[in-house]
């Protein structure tokens, strides 16, 4: 590995996966939680990332939102090397490249796959960063191993194992049936270096007894000659936690007396905002899909952000839900719009430079005085602030591009470190505002939702981290650690480590 010459290696795990949403991101996870609850310092990783909720790093850049919740989980600061290579979805068939927190530029697919093997020694420059930080890394892979297809110039599982020579446990999900199939079927298409790479597999997603799927560990390991570090139970949980992909986006889970409607648009971006609100008992969260009308009985009606705005608010106009919204306003009822949703409520939004699409303007929902001009410039940044109407402080972060400007922004919806921020409608039922992440602020949402004829009972950031210390307690009493710290460490075999640099941590 000519890569690695010079470098003092760390221990080190790769976790892959047998498919997409097999739950990786949540096992990495875990593990940090668990590791760090040791007095491990461990660090997340993940090479490329496709996703557009994005969290904001103190170092002015962007990184997938499950590798912040893993980072959260190892209670480390985010950093943009912990996903230097994000692709953010803007149509069907091409995406904005994020390269170490930076716009690099938009690509299609298949442009994308001919620049990959280019964007490898950035991946590896951001991985020694991680590595040289901590005393462990637990990288995660994206999609399988077993998409052979795309095995030339892969940086984000076996093409990336190699080129750091990284250690790999292979997750299944029993969930989706298949499970037996799937392992094996990895194995099968595998080259026989990449297949001695993969030191273990475990099962995930079980329900029920264990026990019951003692013959398909047998008939897995004796097909592939991969031992079994576990099946781990499903853990019902899992949905209080944030979601990264917009398929995993669900209603709430309270049943309470204010209903807020979001309508689901075919770009939407950082829907992280509506996880707090889907734990509030006393709200009931409704997504309306695509097809289906905004109810008529909403209290508050929320535009979530959005990867392309002006393709969005086509997609809202086509569903009808223009006109269901303004009806919404006629019956006295509220809306906030964020980011992407906020520049749709104005009157008009502008792309000189065809930064999405064509050049051009196009008109808004024109429920706020305001206009939006488009800029290639993107804001990223973590900010605090207060809420004008209830003086109740808020904390998130901005990613956006453009700027908003009217009548209605002398009414701003919050003040973001001495500056005024967003737009207020003069009968104050409607509002915009770039911040992402607000709701999570619990003063805040309790105001809110005061406004709203109901309270809130829940202490949110508290609240995750609890469910992260469970989810360390369950894989803890269902995988074998033991036996995953001993791969990682496999790393380092053959190297002179200095005396007690882990101590007895690892």
């Amino acid at each position: 590995m000519e890569q690695l010459s010079g470098k003092s290696r760390r221990p080190a795990l790769m976790i892959q996966g047998t498919g997409s949403n097999v739950g990786k991101s949540l096992i990495v996870a875990g593990l940090c939680r668990l590791l760090a609850n040791r007095g491990i310092r461990v660090m997340p990783f993940k090479p490329q990332n496709m996703s557009n909720n994005a969290a904001v790093t103190a170092d002015g850049g962007e990184i997938g939102r499950a590798q912040a919740l893993q980072a959260l989980a190892a209670r480390v600061p985010l950093s943009v090397h912990m996903n230097p290579i994000l692709l953010k979805p803007e149509t069907e068939t091409g995406a904005q490249v994020i390269v170490q927190g930076k716009r690099f530029g938009t690509m299609r697919a298949r442009e994308y796959g001919q620049r990959k093997a280019e964007l490898l020694p950035k991946v590896i420059e951001s991985f020694y960063e991680i590595e040289s930080a901590c005393d462990l890394v637990l990288v995660e892979g994206a999609g399988s191993p077993a998409e052979i297809n795309l095995r030339a110039g892969d940086i984000a599982n076996m093409g990336f194992a190699e080129a750091v020579d990284l250690p790999v446990v292979l997750c299944g999900d029993i969930d989706r049936g298949g499970v037996i199939a799937s392992l094996v079927g990895t194995h099968a298409v595998l080259d026989p270096a990449e297949r001695i790479r993969i030191q273990a597999y475990f099962i995930n997603r079980f329900r029920g007894d264990t026990s019951l799927f003692d013959e398909g560990l047998m008939e897995i390991s004796g097909r592939t000659g991969w031992d079994s570090v576990g099946v781990v139970p499903w853990f019902s949980e899992a949905g209080k936690l944030p979601a990264e992909d917009a398929l995993g986006l669900a209603d709430g889970q309270g049943q309470g007396p204010v209903k807020i409607v979001v309508p689901v648009t075919s770009r939407i971006a950082n829907f992280d905002d509506l996880d707090p609100l889907r734990l509030e008992e006393s709200v009931t969260l409704q997504l309306v899909q695509a097809g289906e009308a905004l109810p008529g009985d909403a209290d508050l009606v929320l535009l979530p952000g959005s990867k392309a705005t002006i393709a969005d608010l086509a997609f809202f106009r086509a569903q009808g839900w223009d006109i269901d919204l303004k009806a919404h306003v006629r019956r006295g009822g509220r809306v906030i719009g964020l980011c992407g949703g906020y520049q749709m409520l104005g009157r008009t939004i502008s792309d000189p430079h065809g930064i999405e699409g064509a050049a051009g303007s196009v008109e808004g929902l024109g429920l706020l005085d305001v206009d939006t001009v488009l800029t290639a410039d993107k804001t990223l940044r973590e900010v605090e602030g207060t809420h004008v109407e209830s003086g109740m402080a808020v904390r998130g972060y901005e990613i956006h591009l453009g700027r908003s400007f009217g009548e209605d922004c002398a009414r701003p919806f919050l003040t973001l470190a001495g500056r005024p921020e967003g737009a207020t409608s003069a009968d104050g039922r409607v509002a915009g505002t770039y911040l992402h992440g607000l709701f999570g602020s619990d003063d805040f949402r309790a105001a809110c939702l005061d406004r709203l004829g109901a309270g809130s009972t829940l202490a949110y950031e508290a609240q995750i981290d609890g469910v992260l210390d469970r989810l360390a307690t369950h894989l803890e009493g269902c995988l074998d650690v033991e036996r995953l710290l001993e791969i990682a460490r496999g790393r380092c075999d053959n190297l002179l480590l200095p005396a007690g640099l882990f101590g007895d941590r690892l």
